[in-house]
């Protein structure tokens, strides 16, 4: 195992290492309590790369967690040497499912590829070449959203730049990070839509994997007078800050900022109502998501 983080450690933000260009996918992937999942998510991504060499595999590990750390040496690390996939294991006091957002700063801040990946220990990749998707939009800044089995407007398996973490200097300050991520980029108007499909083998969806670790997972949301909850107030306000200051950079680069300022404003230049959530909406169909206004 290549290093251990405390709690302490892992809760701060510092500054990205350099990009590797010889890597242009960074999976981050927390684990804990699946090691057969776990290597079945993993022989999904690699075995369906288009070029598994240019992929990195960064995994944080509870250092309680023995049988998931010793699965990984002795089957899961042969392997990814075997495909010429480099990957970094560390080891963390425990922080928990409510601080999952930590884990996954931590693994973003030494990571070296281009694009970051958030994905589970319950997760499948179905679609070839998957990796060439993600790479087609090379030098774009856009949260890529694939295909899920949820059928949800958020990228339930978010795919950032480098750049994204760079200026916020996190994946996300809070817990739920496919919303965090999502909300953002719904707000900016840089959502784009890629062809790859993944199944998420969550038990609520699936049956499988009903396991201890799907049954504790506390979720910071659905109560908004919490400060702590997702849609208080204050983390509302925290991700217009988020948008204000990922603006500043897209929108130089020529992206068109009228949807991001009309929804802020509530109103477009002509006067007319409008909704900062009416492209995302778009992409509910099945009515998903509860809407909370800004």
């Amino acid at each position: 195992m290549e290093k251990q983080i405390s709690p302490e450690i892992a809760s701060k933000t510092q500054n990205l290492p350099e990009r590797d260009p010889t890597v242009d996918i960074s999976i981050l992937l927390p684990v804990r309590g699946r090691p057969e999942p776990m290597e079945k998510c993993l022989h999904t991504l690699i075995d369906r790369a288009k070029n598994p060499e240019r992929i990195e595999v960064l995994i944080a590990f509870d250092d309680d967690d023995t049988d998931t750390i010793d699965y990984f040496v002795e089957n899961i690390a042969p392997y990814l040497d075997d495909m010429n996939v480099r990957y970094s294991a560390m080891q963390f006091q425990r922080l928990g499912y409510i601080r999952l957002n930590e884990y996954l700063n931590e693994l973003a801040k030494h990571s070296l590829g281009a694009w970051m990946f958030f994905w589970n220990d319950d997760a499948v990749m179905t679609t070839q070449d998957w990796d060439q998707a993600i790479m087609d939009h090379d030098g774009e800044f856009a949260l890529l959203r694939a295909e899920t089995n949820h059928e949800h407007p958020y990228a339930i398996f978010p795919i950032v730049p480098r750049k994204w973490v760079e200026l916020t200097g996190h994946l996300s300050p809070h817990q739920i990070n496919d919303a965090w991520v999502s909300q953002v980029a719904w707000m900016l108007d840089i959502v784009k839509n890629i062809p790859v499909m993944i199944d998420h083998e969550r038990y609520d969806l699936t049956g499988k994997n009903g396991d201890d670790v799907y049954k504790n997972r506390p979720m910071l949301e659905g109560n908004p007078s919490n400060p702590r909850d997702f849609n208080h107030i204050t983390w509302r306000k925290i991700r217009i800050d988020e948008c204000m200051k990922l603006a500043q950079h897209i929108s130089p680069l020529g992206h068109d900022m009228n949807h991001f300022k009309w929804g802020i404003e509530g109103k477009d230049d002509q006067g007319n109502e409008y909704d900062i959530w009416c492209k995302m909406n778009l992409a509910d169909p099945h009515k998903r998501l509860k809407q909370w206004k800004n």
